[in-house]
């Protein structure tokens, strides 16, 4: 006999209000960098600086960015539905992983306008460039810290912030080739600079592009201990046998569960359900779980117990 039951509606208040709490700053955020951008581009074009283009491109795209992250949340929020019977949970997985291809399409626009551009130097406006770029780490470093406090919980909001903390050091980087370039008058420092500001950007993506691509093939979220939930299942009372365990993303904040308990001789227990329920949330940050309980009647054996049968 295949007892299956449902042990895992108990949500960790760690996973419900990061959304509705950084709507405000995904709006403040927003607003900031729209305006700069078409500042820095307008300067840009002024100065002929390729270095403030590109900064000013990868701005617009943290922008493009921070709007998906922030429809995302939105969405992560809808009801469940008879079609979509988890809701629109997995809308924060989709948009953390656009963003990160976005910023790589960026990127490789950049890198090839610096290349370009390092065997035509052209004169730049330093001054223009330089009082730019300082308002730019004035902006981003204030857009950062909105998003410093959920980083740990959401990658989409911990894409936000070290996208903005990394336009931060990219405007600043541009404000050091401004005066080289003032106190030198090397002109190729300036694509120079944006060739770094493409491996910075490089850096600081590809962390968010891996978890992001991990999290939509279901791969296990790197915050959460397999083992040692497994081992905690096993070790439940009359538990004989754990199989068919499998823990996935269902958001970029809330973790799923689904597991096989065998129980020789003993009876349903709600009790018990509903206790590995909560621990489970509040010890290993899983937000929904369900188990299926087993008897492990050898004439009616599991056809999913072997490990390799999914």
């Amino acid at each position: 006999m295949h007892d299956h039951s449902h042990a895992g509606h108990e949500h960790g208040h760690t996973h419900d209000h990061a959304p509705r709490d950084f709507s405000r700053a995904f709006a403040v955020g927003v607003a900031l960098n729209v305006g700069f951008v078409a500042v820095e581009a307008a300067y840009g074009f002024i100065a002929n600086s390729l270095a403030l283009l590109a900064d000013a491109g990868h701005n617009l795209s943290d922008v493009l960015g921070l709007l998906l992250a922030w429809g995302a949340a939105a969405l992560v929020r809808r009801r469940p539905t008879a079609r979509h019977t988890y809701g629109l949970k997995r809308s924060s997985i989709l948009a953390s992983l656009a963003n990160a291809i976005l910023l790589l399409v960026a990127v490789g626009m950049i890198v090839w306008e610096a290349v370009r551009r390092l065997g035509e130097p052209q004169p730049v406006a330093e001054s223009t460039v330089l009082w730019v770029a300082a308002i730019g780490i004035v902006i981003n470093t204030v857009t950062a810290l909105m998003f410093v406090r959920g980083g740990k919980n959401d990658i989409n909001i911990r894409g936000a912030f070290l996208h903005m903390a990394a336009d931060a050091a990219v405007s600043l980087g541009v404000v050091i080739a401004a005066l080289a370039v003032m106190a030198t008058g090397w002109l190729w420092l300036d694509p120079a600079v944006s060739i770094a500001i493409a491996i910075v950007i490089t850096l600081g993506t590809w962390s968010l592009l891996r978890s992001s691509l991990n999290l939509a093939l279901d791969a296990v979220p790197e915050n959460i201990d397999r083992p040692a939930i497994e081992a905690y299942l096993a070790g439940l009372p009359g538990v004989a046998e754990v199989h068919d365990l499998h823990i996935w993303a269902m958001s970029t904040t809330e973790v799923a569960l689904t597991a096989h308990l065998v129980r020789p001789a003993c009876p349903v227990d709600d009790g018990l359900l509903g206790r590995s329920a909560r621990e489970l949330s509040e010890r290993f940050g899983i937000a929904h779980s369900t188990i299926q309980v087993e008897s492990g009647d050898p004439d009616h054996p599991c056809r999913l117990a072997p490990a390799e049968v999914v």
